[in-house]
């Protein structure tokens, strides 16, 4: 499917009516593969609209160009540009820039979180009944196998954000504002930016199998573990 987008701006539907790139999706994915390749040449290029660079260095980027693709198209502020940075499989940093407010967040294990260089760590731990849990899903996943492992989660939390852009999410968790961020089959650009900010800012990360999903958690170390035990609730993975 093929449409006109905001003033003129071609958009495309990929997966669904809500997965969808634009011209701008690939001009910046290109702006950011040719910046790195000037910059750092025999470092890696992996990006959601079709990069793919294996590179000789051993470190790779991971570029999300427009996270939030359609909250952009339909004038909500709530995306951005994000990056990170592999060495080998180790997690060594991710960067996210959010246009609307201007604010550069960047950090990874090793390097603490900050917005415009102003720390924002570290995170405070707290249950998951005491805090918010950030997630997306396409609709139907809610009455297909998804579902009903989400609801058990969701369900201990405190209350449930879905605002389109996992990224963007990411900050949220990293700045206090929301607990932590629960997702299934995330793909890497959507989920290593904002694990690095994640963990720069004290929080943790956790991966779960329960029913052929894998799902994926970030935040606040106790409402992580408590939201992945609720998924698999008391059955094998």
């Amino acid at each position: 499917m093929r449409a006109e987008g905001v003033e003129g701006l071609g958009v495309e539907q990929k997966t669904s009516v809500s997965d969808v790139v634009t011209a701008a999706d690939r001009a910046a994915e290109e702006l950011v593969a040719r910046r790195l390749s000037e910059e750092r040449p025999a470092d890696g290029v992996l990006g959601e609209e079709g990069v793919d660079e294996p590179g000789t260095s051993g470190r790779r980027w991971v570029v999300d160009p427009v996270d939030g693709t359609y909250n952009f198209l339909s004038g909500l502020t709530w995306w951005c540009s994000a990056v990170a940075l592999l060495d080998g499989d180790e997690l060594v940093l991710g960067a996210i820039y959010h246009p609307h407010d201007d604010a550069l967040h960047l950090g990874g294990p090793g390097l603490p979180s900050t917005r415009d260089g102003v720390p924002i760590g570290p995170l405070r731990d707290v249950p998951l009944a005491r805090t918010s849990m950030a997630t997306y899903f396409a609709p139907g996943d809610l009455v297909a196998r998804a579902g009903a492992a989400f609801y058990r989660a969701a369900g201990s939390a405190a209350a449930v954000r879905m605002l389109g852009s996992g990224s963007m999410d990411a900050t949220a968790v990293a700045q206090g504002q929301v607990g932590l961020v629960l997702q299934h089959s995330v793909p890497p650009w959507d989920e290593l930016p904002g694990a690095a900010l994640v963990r720069g800012a004290g929080g943790t990360t956790q991966r779960v199998r329960h029913e052929g999903l894998e799902w994926y958690a970030a935040g606040a170390p106790t409402a992580v573990a408590e939201a992945c035990a609720a998924l698999v609730g008391g059955a094998d993975g």
